[in-house]
């Protein structure tokens, strides 16, 4: 990886003084040496990087993917939750095989990277979830992931059933095999899909092992309405009251959507620490609701933000989702309810701070990872640039193809544009080739 100068950026920090400087930011290796300082002299083997005019943010963290369902991208259209689930979602994920589950995680990593997301939290399916991981050893992403768990629920294809016993030994070993991965760069955590589809067995057996590892448990909870009264039928709770009633709650805890909470809800997630993901393409092409952002932003909530999967959203862009975040909620809570900077600090610290990784990423400052996405500007779209606020150039202007470069654990994997660490041609083939191939076999 070296040492590389990036020159007179304008550096967007996310720090907790929020400062945006002009100045140099040092990388050596995987870290971040230095910010704002001008560097007159450096090694003859450093790369220099004229960042003029650019502006410079911590990558992107995305708390909520799902790369096994990126080959279904337009697969499940106009549908609302528990309908493509069981009529499209899972026929699919249950027709994969480990190559195609490689190239659709690679398929989704080359969109992340190419859109500035450097870290994601990804669920992915029952089965060939090393495939998955391979993917994201090879590419450079940053991903704390994890084998979707389902040994309970009706409607569900034969090849997603599991027995509770196999599906927590094969979660427990994909977890001592890849966590902490290339120095911590790859995470595991246990994915219990939702309560819908997982028996109380599985979910404290979760509950206990992630304690004893210290790693976080990925879930969905509140998505739909559908699905809160089948959680009420079968447990005869609401969907976070019964978490809480068998001890899932906690600060490791990452829930999705969290869309329809009541107040007894809420105060249990503010109480516990537990974590959450706002996904608004998918909220709303899945006509799911609208999650209450604004006002458990301010009890304190962690809240990240992530696009979900492609066929619930279509796209896996980040710039697409703050700017949904920051539009939709103004309708509800008025124009000042979802300021820029609140929006970019989701996406950036506060995406880290839901995944537990805000002392290494998430902000631009000395000793911590170097994780960057460079942004140029300079484009019909994002003019005037007199005066004008990098908030609200970022989150309501610029677009994914303002992405010059992106760097992960200091090693560049985009470069003017092109994703260097994923074989875009290869990858759009064998894309093409693995669902033809899945559609045949369902």
């Amino acid at each position: 990886m070296g040492t590389t100068l990036l020159r007179n950026a304008t550096i967007v920090t996310m720090n907790d003084q929020d400062q945006i400087v002009v100045g140099d930011v040092l990388l050596r290796d995987d870290r971040i040496v230095s910010v704002g300082e001008t560097i007159t002299e450096h090694d003859a083997d450093t790369t220099v990087i004229e960042a003029k005019g650019k502006l410079l943010l911590p990558g992107f963290v995305q708390t909520h993917i799902h790369l096994c369902q990126t080959l279904f991208r337009g697969r499940a259209d106009d549908m609302a939750l528990m309908d493509w689930l069981r009529k499209r979602v899972w026929p699919l994920e249950a027709a994969h095989d480990e190559e195609s589950v490689y190239y659709s995680a690679m398929l989704g990593i080359g969109e992340l990277l190419r859109s500035g997301t450097t870290t994601i939290l990804d669920m992915e399916t029952v089965s060939h979830t090393d495939s998955a991981f391979q993917a994201m050893a090879s590419s450079g992403i940053r991903a704390i992931s994890g084998k979707v768990m389902m040994d309970a629920g009706g409607d569900v294809p034969l090849g997603l059933q599991e027995q509770t016993d196999k599906s927590v030994a094969e979660s427990t070993r994909l977890l001592e095999k890849w966590h902490g991965h290339d120095g911590g760069r790859l995470g595991y955590a246990y994915c219990p899909r939702f309560v819908v589809s997982c028996s109380e067995q599985l979910l404290i057996e979760v509950r206990d092992l992630a304690a004893h590892y210290n790693v976080l448990v990925h879930t969905h909870a509140a998505e739909n309405l559908e699905e809160i009264e089948l959680v009420r039928s079968q447990r005869g709770m609401r969907n976070i009251v019964y978490l809480h009633h068998i001890g899932l709650t906690s600060p490791r805890l990452v829930l999705a959507h969290c869309i329809w909470l009541d107040d007894e809800e809420r105060e249990i997630i503010r109480r516990t620490g537990t974590k959450m993901t706002h996904c608004p393409g998918s909220n709303l092409k899945l006509a799911s609701g609208i999650a209450m952002v604004p006002e458990l932003l301010e009890q304190g909530v962690e809240i990240g933000i992530g696009a979900d999967g492609a066929p619930c959203n279509n796209t896996l862009d980040m710039f697409q989702e703050m700017r949904l975040t920051a539009l939709l909620h103004k309708v509800r809570c008025g124009p000042e309810s979802m300021d820029a900077r609140t929006v970019l600090r989701m996406a950036t610290i506060g995406g880290a701070r839901t995944l537990g990784l805000d002392h290494l990423i998430g902000s631009i400052e000395a000793g911590k990872k170097a994780d960057l996405a460079l942004l140029d500007l300079n484009d019909f779209h994002t003019f005037p640039s007199y005066e004008a606020d990098p908030y609200s150039r970022v989150v309501y202007a610029a677009s994914r193809g303002n992405v010059d470069s992106v760097w992960v654990d200091g090693k560049r994997v985009v470069e003017r544009g092109k994703v260097r660490t994923v074989d875009k041609r290869l990858v759009l083939r064998e894309a093409d080739r693995s669902i033809a191939r899945l559609l045949k076999r369902i």
